[in-house]
């Protein structure tokens, strides 16, 4: 590169990256990349901006070992629509783990969900496996009224993150008065186990920090990936339908 002007360290900066990212994109596609017509390729996963905003957090200053990563695999769709006339729909659909049990009804395509997954083996437990039986799950299509009035349609989608993304994005629609995009776009946190609350990067420090210190085990997450997918419709008093869209993954508002 002689005679060109260019920063030195600038440049081994850029270089570095790119070699870190062909060694990730190579360690997937050497696990992930086969014949379509033999095998399962989640094409759309791979090429997700999550999946790439995930492998890209891991380049750092120096080299790493390439290894596959574990692109999403979300099993659930949630959607809302409302018109002029009042109608409006709260909708969700789940395979949930995986691809659901496998199992496809014959001449349908229609994948069957694993749902049981949920059920208990313990006799004595209230979600205890049993014939006819519909087990806890968390599909839960939100919908919003006001004095036997709709508001409107609302999901977060993330398996045991769903309830706790409802409850938080309600209290930012309600208790903050953020609209609906708003509402969406604010930091979230989620529950692990025992005293393990996860919080997104965006979390204001001083918060954080002020949980820690009421015993809470406050931790910072990498990604944001684990913190749910929501769509919103909210209408207005005047009867304005305003749209809100999950900026954590692929969504969108449209109106017609």
């Amino acid at each position: 590169m002689k005679g060109f002007d260019f920063d030195e360290r600038d440049t081994v900066d850029t270089y570095h990256k790119q070699l870190e990212a062909m060694k990730l994109a190579f360690a997937d596609g050497q696990k992930y990349i086969a014949d379509p017509a033999r095998s399962h390729v989640p094409i759309q996963a791979l090429l997700s901006d999550s999946y790439a905003e995930q492998r890209r957090r891991l380049i750092g200053r120096s080299a790493l070992e390439p290894a596959p990563g574990e692109p999403p695999q979300g099993g659930t769709v949630y959607l809302c629509t409302a018109d002029a006339d009042g109608h409006m729909v709260s909708f969700i659909q789940s395979n949930y783990m995986g691809f659901g049990s496998g199992l496809v009804v014959p001449g349908t395509g229609i994948a069957l969900h694993n749902r049981g997954h949920n059920f208990s083996l313990d006799p004595s437990h209230a979600n205890r496996l049993e014939p006819g039986k519909k087990p806890y799950h968390t599909i839960i299509p939100g919908f919003i009224t006001h004095k036997d009035r709709p508001v409107g349609p609302f999901g977060v989608m993330g398996g045991f993150m769903q309830p706790q993304g409802h409850v938080q994005v309600v209290m930012n629609l309600l208790d903050f008065g953020l609209n609906p995009q708003a509402a969406l776009d604010a930091p979230r946190w989620q529950w692990l186990k025992g005293k393990t609350v996860e919080f997104e990067h965006q979390t204001p420090a001083h918060l954080v920090q002020a949980l820690a210190r009421r015993g809470h085990d406050a931790q910072w997450a990498l990604n944001s990936t684990t913190f749910g997918r929501g769509q919103i419709i909210w209408r207005l008093e005047n009867g304005v339908l305003v749209g809100g869209t999950e900026p954590r993954t692929d969504g969108q508002v449209a109106a017609w």
